[in-house]
């Protein structure tokens, strides 16, 4: 086992290049339809990786408007393999962080910036994790192969890189950790053992358009019934089962004087569970059909239609995932950094892998206020940052936790 005081001075003495390297890759705006900076942050990851001797892979997005996604190898003396997953892109295009002085800026023990909690700081926290098992445990760092992935496009959740994953993957890969952030129940780090599966939808709404002066009674507004629509949307929340509706988007109608023919709704929902989800799906479709909104004159009916646009299934809470987190806490217990778990309503690359190998997440360091770029003068607005002395016993707990997953592999 590591010798804990060594494996914690050596991090430390790290963290100067790996923020110096967090820097660097804050300071590269790779918002996902950004292909340019998208493509600068791949190959400055790869660079920062080679040193570590990984060789660099750059796979073509399924999608022509996307970058390519990034997978580095080092190839082990061993048959065993360990994946580590991240992803390249942000939320925030370069006019956003431009416009609102969204940058590098550290303040006290935060440093705030585009990517630094979701997700280069899981990058870095990868690369620390690396450092300290070739410096401390190179005979077993030297026999593992390391697969290093990163997406392009996660924060759309491009179903390719599933793919792109599945198909490196084989039967010696011992786990797929993923470095999104860690999560915080007080004291406790959370490692993410289930994420909500997610669909998208479009309520499309026909009405009659009509003069709004001289035929209005002709008319069959759209607008008015989907806004009667919307709310039975909203109402199929439900908080006990862990369904969540939101409505995102709305647009409808051309000019003031027209009663509006058309109108359009798009949103998601997330539920935790096969059923739940199923359950979503049908009472989305179930509001196909005619509407109650119609025309005085002769009952013209405005006409609703339902549209699923991407599906991603739940990450289902399982007993190989759950036999992760296990060795995570037991590793959080004997370094005093105690771990717990949670199910998370978020999406990742997880959950497109989950049942593939065995697949963890929350790995990265903390933070908080993800895919938030506004700062407010009274501070009831704060923009994304991380928590800089999180890194250290996060790193410690992942080394750690590594090891003894090595251990009961050789115990087998």
């Amino acid at each position: 086992m590591l010798n804990d005081a060594s494996l914690m001075k050596f991090l430390k003495g790290q963290m100067p290049a790996a923020l110096e390297m967090l820097r660097q890759m804050v300071g590269i705006n790779s918002f996902t339809g950004n292909q340019q900076g998208v493509d600068r942050l791949g190959r400055l990851t790869a660079e920062c990786f080679a040193p570590l001797g990984f060789t660099a892979e750059f796979v073509p997005s399924a999608n022509p408007n996307y970058c390519d996604h990034l997978v580095l190898t080092r190839r082990g003396r061993g048959t065993n393999n360990i994946a580590m997953v991240s992803h390249l892109d942000t939320v925030f295009p370069p006019e956003e962080e431009e416009r609102n002085n969204f940058r590098w800026q550290p303040e006290g023990d935060r440093i705030y910036g585009p990517g630094t909690h979701d997700i280069k700081g899981g990058t870095v926290m990868m690369w620390l994790v690396l450092q300290a098992l070739r410096a401390h445990t190179p005979t077993v760092f030297e026999a593992i192969t390391w697969k290093l992935l990163w997406n392009s496009s996660e924060e759309t959740l491009s179903q390719d890189f599933g793919e792109v994953c599945r198909s490196r993957f084989d039967r010696d890969t011992l786990a797929a950790l993923v470095f999104e952030s860690e999560g915080r129940l007080g004291d406790e780090r959370l490692v993410v053992v289930a994420r909500k599966g997610r669909g998208t939808w479009r309520v499309k709404v026909t009405g009659r358009g009509a003069h709004a002066g001289a035929k209005h009674p002709h008319g069959a507004n759209a607008i008015v019934q989907l806004a009667h629509t919307l709310q039975r949307v909203a109402a199929l929340t439900n908080y006990k089962q862990d369904l969540t509706f939101n409505v995102g988007t709305i647009s409808g109608g051309t000019v003031l004087n027209r009663v509006p023919h058309e109108a359009v709704a798009e949103g998601e929902f997330r539920a935790f569970t096969p059923e739940a989800y199923a359950q979503a799906k049908v009472a989305l479709l179930a509001l196909a059909g005619p509407g109650e909104v119609r025309s005085p004159v002769d009952r013209y009916a405005c006409d609703l239609k339902v549209e699923f646009l991407t599906e991603s299934r739940p990450w289902l809470r399982n007993p190989a995932t759950d036999r992760l987190a296990a060795i995570w806490q037991e590793a959080g217990k004997e370094l005093g950094f105690p771990a717990g778990v949670e199910e998370r309503g978020g999406l990742s690359d997880g959950n497109l892998i989950w049942d593939a190998v065995p697949t963890l997440d929350g790995l990265g360091p903390w933070g908080d206020n993800d895919h938030c770029s506004e700062r407010s003068a009274d501070g009831s607005k704060l923009p994304e940052y991380v928590d800089v002395p999180s890194f250290v016993p996060k790193a410690a707990l992942n080394t750690c936790a590594i090891m003894k997953l090595l251990e009961q592999r050789s115990d087998r």
